[in-house]
C-alpha cells in the first residue's frame, strides 16, 4: 500500500522542478519519521501526510486543487485508505503550508504539526538554499537584486500572488521566520541548526558582494524575530 501511494505520488510529482519534487518528499518524510519516533506520534498517519503533503499544492495544481484536496483522496481512495485515517491526514493536509499558516491554520494533531516542521525544516539548511534558487530560476527572478529589498508584513494575499523578487528577498520574507514557527521540541531542535546555516550564508553573502546596507538590514531583521 506504502509503495503504490508513493508510486501515485512520484507520477505527480517527479518532473516538478520548483523544490517540490520526490527528493523533496523523501527528505520530509525521513525527518517525519525521525520527528514521530522521538515525540511517540502514530508514524503510519505521519508517514500519509508526508508522502501527500505537496500532492495538492496550489503552486503546482491551482487553488481549487489546493482547497479539495482532489489529488490526496483521489490516492487514498485508489488505495483504500481506512476512512477514518483518511479523515485525520485530510485535517491535516489543509492546515501544512506557509500560505495556510498566513491565514491562521496551523495542524491540530500531534501527526501534522510533526509533518509541518518537517516540511518547514526542508526549506531551512544548505537545500533550503537550494531551494529558493531552483524556485526563483523557475520563475525568472535573481537569486539577490543590491535594489530590491523584501516585503514588510507579508499577507496571504501578497505571497500567494507573485513569487518574491529575488532569492533572497524570499530568505527574509519567509525562510527566515520558520525556526520561531516550529511546532514540536524535535523541529524546534532541528531548526535552530539549519537556521543558521541561512543566516550564516547571507552574512558571506553580503560581504562578498559589497553591500553593507544588507548587512545592517540583516542585523536589524535578526534583533526583530
Amino acid at each position: 500500500m506504502i509503495q503504490e501511494i508513493r508510486r501515485q505520488v512520484f507520477e505527480l510529482l517527479n518532473n516538478d522542478n520548483s523544490g517540490h519534487n520526490m527528493d523533496h518528499i523523501d527528505r520530509v518524510l525521513t525527518l517525519s519519521l525521525k520527528f514521530a519516533e522521538q515525540e511517540c506520534a502514530n508514524k503510519e498517519v505521519v508517514f500519509l501526510i508526508a508522502l501527500l503533503h505537496d500532492v495538492d499544492d496550489y503552486k503546482l495544481f491551482g487553488i481549487e486543487n489546493a482547497e479539495n484536496l482532489t489529488n490526496a483522496k483521489r490516492i487514498m481512495n485508489n488505495c483504500n485508505i481506512d476512512l477514518e485515517i483518511q479523515n485525520l491526514v485530510l485535517s491535516s493536509l489543509k492546515c501544512i503550508g506557509y500560505s495556510k499558516l498566513l491565514k491562521g491554520l496551523r495542524p491540530q494533531t500531534l501527526e501534522g504539526k510533526i509533518v509541518s516542521d518537517a516540511d518547514m525544516c526542508d526549506a531551512l539548511g544548505a537545500n533550503g538554499i537550494i531551494r529558493v534558487y531552483t524556485y526563483s530560476m523557475k520563475n525568472k527572478k535573481p537569486f539577490f537584486d543590491k535594489n530590491i529589498f523584501p516585503i514588510e508584513n507579508m499577507t496571504a494575499d501578497k505571497y500567494t500572488s507573485k513569487c518574491a523578487d529575488s532569492s533572497v528577498c524570499h530568505l527574509f520574507e519567509k525562510i527566515l521566520k520558520l525556526k520561531n514557527l516550529m511546532l514540536t521540541v524535535s523541529g524546534k531542535k532541528e531548526a535552530e541548526s539549519r537556521h543558521q546555516i541561512i543566516v550564516d550564508f547571507l552574512y558571506h553573502l553580503f560581504e562578498e558582494e559589497n553591500a553593507p546596507e544588507w548587512t545592517e538590514y540583516l542585523d536589524n531583521y535578526l534583533k526583530l524575530n
